[in-house]
């Protein structure tokens, strides 16, 4: 089975790199040396297991890394306070009298009063003519019929009936009409917007001075309507 060991009995053939070996008579010798062995084999043990551990882990974490990440990104550029965004609305601009049908003349129509009588819209110029087809707008109206001149008319013109005419300051006239022909709305090819109301300056030639598409304040015709009592 072996050869006989220079100094004790025959061993099993052991590989040359090993040296000599010696076996002590009592094995409690080599109990630090079986510990130091145990101690490796179980840190060995424990980083394979350490191994296994980690490397199904790695791929989930990581996305819920990079998941965490967009959105505290998202967070921040949400709430990150930018130049501006405080800073109030300019107020909108008032509308200005749109350019492309002064100077036109009003053409002669006929509108109706409340007993749907003719009415010829020329025989009351000159005349602010108030289309209250999209919004009755009473507070416009009475504004309109207390800064009107002397001599000029204020018109209301609605869609079927004539409109009710508000409460109006003392000394104040108003005219309400209807054209239920639509025949103004066809000649300012405008439409009626809802909340809105149109108005025309017209002079006591029937010329048209002025339109307003949408009144949002008196400053809007407060200098043609004094123009029109010259």
């Amino acid at each position: 089975m072996g050869k006989p060991d220079a100094d004790g009995p025959g061993l099993p053939d052991l590989p040359p790199e090993w040296g000599r070996v010696v076996v002590p008579d009592d094995a409690s010798a080599l109990a630090v040396e079986a510990e130091q062995v145990r101690r490796e084999l179980r840190a060995r043990a424990r980083q394979g297991r350490s191994r296994v551990a980690r490397s199904p882990l790695a791929l989930p974490l990581l996305v819920l890394l990079v998941a965490v990440l967009a959105t505290v990104a998202g967070l921040v550029a949400v709430t990150w306070p930018r130049a501006g965004r405080s800073a109030p609305e300019a107020a909108p601009a008032p509308y200005a009298p749109t350019p492309g049908m002064t100077g036109r003349p009003l053409p002669a129509l006929d509108l109706v009063d409340a007993r749907q009588s003719p009415v010829p819209l020329r025989g009351l110029l000159p005349a602010m003519i108030i289309l209250v087809d999209g919004c009755p707008c009473p507070d416009d109206v009475a504004t309109a019929a207390a800064l009107a001149p002397t001599g000029v008319t204020v018109v209301t013109v609605a869609g079927g009936r004539p409109a009710p005419a508000p409460p109006l300051p003392a000394g104040a006239t108003l005219r309400p009409l209807a054209d239920p022909a639509g025949g103004l709305r066809a000649f300012l090819h405008l439409p009626s917007r809802p909340g809105a109301a149109t108005a025309l300056l017209v002079d006591r030639a029937g010329v048209l001075v002025a339109v307003v598409p949408e009144i949002r304040s008196a400053e809007d015709y407060r200098a043609e309507l004094a123009g029109l009592a010259a």
